[in-house]
């Protein structure tokens, strides 16, 4: 599945850096209702501007680790859901209502699983502790504007790459100065204080949040990035570094000395650095683990069909899958991998299926797996499983765009004009969902197409509702 347009950023980035219109509740308590449906919204503009990765491996992961360190806190009214954003800066923030949002190059750069759960720890105890909802309550437009000028520095970063993101960083959080100020320098460090103990009652090692903090330090923060920073936005670090070592000093070594299990982190860092990684950084990671690491391996093989080196990149698959002829993350990148460049269709499909078989929640291969099929003539299957997919990820473009113009070669003309018109609502391309959604009410003849038509005009105006009140 392809990652949410970037182009799009360019567009909602001005739209993100404007306030949200005052309420009624403006100036009285910001309740749990406020928050959860602010939080809602503020997803979808999140996921409007900036490149989700959509992969179950990546996502699940993250998601995994949050759901261990909820399952110890007293009950909670939030559901924490999690989403990773494709870019480099070593970020991750919490927004209204729960919702957490984790950046590809913090899960790249860090050491062990405890680092990334003591920042998952730390942003969840800002939720856990209201100091957003406090935050809104001060000021709401003020807050709310600085959360999405964050979203709209990164946009901008990711689009032109210049200063303008940080510039339009800098104009936010000079515009919720008063606002942001108390949050920085008081809920912090209540955030760190939660936070180690969410990371030990989850049973990992203490010393994670500490050395999280120590890979972020130890980062390069004056090359010219124009991406804000987990640090720009959690100052005092030396102060906090101090406390947080002091705070471990009294506690039992049994708790400092927890084994670290990174089994899983390797693996996601090891396919994201494969995937979206710079190719020489990332060949210098992947040769550490030999000819022995079938993972390593594997990233090498990624690697080397990024860079359309095909035979190196069909010696280093086979390599790894004579290590590992049962892992179904290698299975799975094998087979997209034969698949991709137009290979043998047969042994991309009993790859897709064997990984399928191993691991059947996997919605990327399964994506995969329809378009293997109705290359192969097998509309009907096809279509069965890319209606699969969608239940996992409604949102995604290429999906629906695979979906729709299955449906339009079997002549079911209305459904894949209107799952067209999804793809285009979900890049924000107006103009084209329009076209597709006039052409799937022009062909809708049965009672279920014209309720299916009904159904997306609902879902658009929802969502063109949200893209107002955020202007």
């Amino acid at each position: 599945m392809k990652l949410r347009s970037v182009i799009a950023a360019v567009c909602m980035a001005g739209m993100l850096l404007s306030p949200v219109q005052a309420e009624a509740a403006l100036f009285g308590d910001f309740t749990l209702q406020d928050e959860m449906k602010m939080g809602r919204e503020f997803e979808v503009l999140v996921k409007s501007s900036m490149p989700i990765i959509e992969d179950p491996v990546v996502h699940d992961y993250v998601q995994g680790i949050v759901d261990r360190i909820v399952k110890t806190l007293p009950p909670q009214p939030y559901k924490f859901p999690t989403n990773v954003v494709l870019h480099n800066s070593l970020n991750a923030f919490a927004a209204p209502g729960g919702f957490v949002f984790v950046f590809s190059g913090l899960i790249m750069h860090l050491n062990h699983e405890s680092e990334l759960a003591g920042v998952l720890c730390h942003e969840i105890a800002h939720v856990t502790q209201r100091h957003i909802a406090g935050r809104m309550e001060r000021g709401r437009v003020i807050s709310m504007a600085s959360l999405l000028g964050v979203v709209a520095g990164v946009a901008a970063g990711l689009a032109g790459g210049g200063n303008a993101g940080g510039a339009a960083m800098m104009g936010s959080m000079a515009a919720g100065s008063s606002a942001m100020l108390n949050y920085s320098r008081l809920d912090e460090d209540d955030a760190d204080r939660f936070g180690i103990r969410y990371l030990v009652d989850a049973g990992y090692n203490p010393r994670g949040l500490g050395g999280a903090f120590e890979v972020l330090k130890s980062q390069d923060w004056g090359g010219g990035s124009a991406v804000p920073t987990y640090l720009s936005t959690h100052p005092d670090l030396d102060v906090r570094l101090a406390r947080l070592r002091a705070d471990l000093q009294t506690m039992p070594e049994s708790l400092k000395n927890r084994k670290e299990d990174d089994s899983r982190f390797r693996r996601v860092q090891a396919l994201l650095w494969a995937r979206h990684g710079d190719p020489a950084h990332a060949e210098q990671i992947f040769a550490k683990g030999g000819e022995k690491d079938p993972v390593s391996l594997m990233g090498r093989a990624m690697l080397a069909a990024r860079q359309n080196r095909i035979k190196d990149a069909e010696k280093l698959f086979g390599s790894a899958l004579g290590l590992a002829p049962d892992d179904a993350l290698i299975l799975r990148e094998a087979g997209i991998f034969e698949y991709s460049k137009g290979g043998d269709i047969k042994r991309a499909r009993a790859y897709l299926e064997k990984a399928l078989r191993l691991s059947p929640g996997d919605y990327y291969a399964l994506f995969f797996y329809a378009r293997v099929l109705d290359d192969s003539g097998d509309g009907i299957g096809a279509q069965q499983r890319y209606r699969e997919v969608l239940s996992h990820v409604p949102e995604d473009s290429e999906v629906h765009t695979y979906y729709g113009r299955s449906l339009g070669a079997v002549n079911r003309l209305s459904e894949g004009y209107l799952h067209l018109a999804y793809a285009a609502l979900y890049v924000n391309d107006q103009r084209r969902a329009d076209n597709w959604l006039e052409k799937a009410r022009s062909t809708a003849r049965t009672p279920e197409e014209k309720k299916a038509v009904k159904d997306y005009e609902k879902k658009a105006a929802d969502r063109a509702r949200i893209m107002k009140e955020a202007r």
